[in-house]
């Protein structure tokens, strides 16, 4: 199989790139790495039938090439970030809607239909009153809403744009809703909690925990969400649908804080910073976030390997690792 992933340098693609590496496939990645890193994919980036190309989705002129040759894309490329949403409120709108909507172009040029998988973002639920996220609920985003929300607007848009390039010329697209995706090669620079606090947990650093902490979240980790994108890109009844891929156990950010102190068994503390002081603006935040998975445990056979607890203590032990290899 020929998988073209954009954005594969990121930590989602790079899982994406080695898992099919590993069963055979060939794999072109292009990613601008202005959120991905050449440290992602360097594990592999001498196997063979792994290609990367350093270049933008909206201007790399071998777009319509890789689209043409490819059996599978996955398209990962987007502004992603809480802090970069934030600071650069225009390019999240523009490279998110302009990048997806040249390459579902650049795929119907092709003249060949192959299976794609659009990732879109559970922040388009929004300010959301139901306990947990359907596929098919309705979307809450406030009129005249600030920058914090360009990120769910344009990946709204990028579903919008799948969804019509699949209706109106046949393409096998699947839209699939990410809810906070964690694991290796994730990281904190552009406010990730996990790997942030991961980090101080082992620098014996408070844990910064942003408002109360009574947030809650579904984490996913990254392995299984790369299963669950290959079992549904493998069936042909997912194509022009919206799938959750997430995980439905619900914790609070502060109890995430203490699940990584004691699992480190670090002297950290917990510290809450109001969100003016963390984002520099007011920022409206979801209070909870839990995904329905009766549509992808419908369409495949998918089932997690990953507990949270696991993932801590992988992610722990990884970082652990990195720095006895510095020392």
């Amino acid at each position: 199989m020929h998988v073209l992933i954009t954005g594969g340098a990121g930590f989602i693609g790079s899982q994406l790139a080695e898992y099919h590496l590993d069963r055979g496939d060939k794999v072109h990645v292009v990613d601008d790495l202005s959120t991905g890193s050449k440290e992602n994919i360097e594990e592999f980036a001498e196997k063979p039938g792994f290609h990367f190309d350093e270049a933008d989705i909206l201007t790399w002129p071998g777009l319509e090439k890789a689209a043409a040759w490819a059996d599978r894309v996955y398209h990962m490329a987007a502004v992603v970030g809480v802090y970069r949403v934030l600071a650069e409120p225009i390019k999240v709108l523009s490279t998110n809607i302009a990048g997806t909507e040249r390459l579902l172009r650049a795929i119907h040029a092709g003249g060949w239909s192959p299976q794609v998988i659009l990732a879109s973002t559970s922040e388009v639920y929004g300010h959301t009153e139901a306990r947990e996220l359907r596929e098919d609920a309705p979307l809450v985003i406030q009129s005249g809403a600030r920058s914090r929300w360009n990120y769910a607007v344009s990946k709204l848009a990028d579903e919008a744009l799948g969804l019509s390039y699949a209706r109106k010329h046949g393409l096998q697209i699947t839209i699939v809703r990410f809810c906070n995706t964690i694991g290796p090669r994730q990281t904190g620079r552009y406010g990730m909690v996990l790997p942030r606090f991961v980090a101080q947990a082992l620098r014996g650093e408070p844990l910064t925990v942003y408002g109360d902490g009574n947030q809650t979240r579904s984490f996913c980790d990254v392995r299984d969400t790369v299963a669950a994108l290959d079992a549904l890109a493998s069936n042909p009844a997912s194509g022009g649908e919206i799938v959750n891929v997430g995980n439905n156990r619900e914790i609070s950010i502060l109890d995430l804080a203490k699940l990584i102190i004691r699992t480190a068994e670090s002297t950290s503390k917990i510290k809450k910073i109001p969100y003016l002081e963390a984002y520099g603006e007011d920022f409206e935040d979801i209070t909870h976030r839990r995904p329905a998975l009766d549509k992808l445990f419908g369409l495949t056979d998918f089932s997690h390997n990953w507990t949270l607890e696991e993932t801590v203590q992988d992610l722990l032990d990884r970082s652990r690792n990195r720095v006895a290899k510095v020392v």
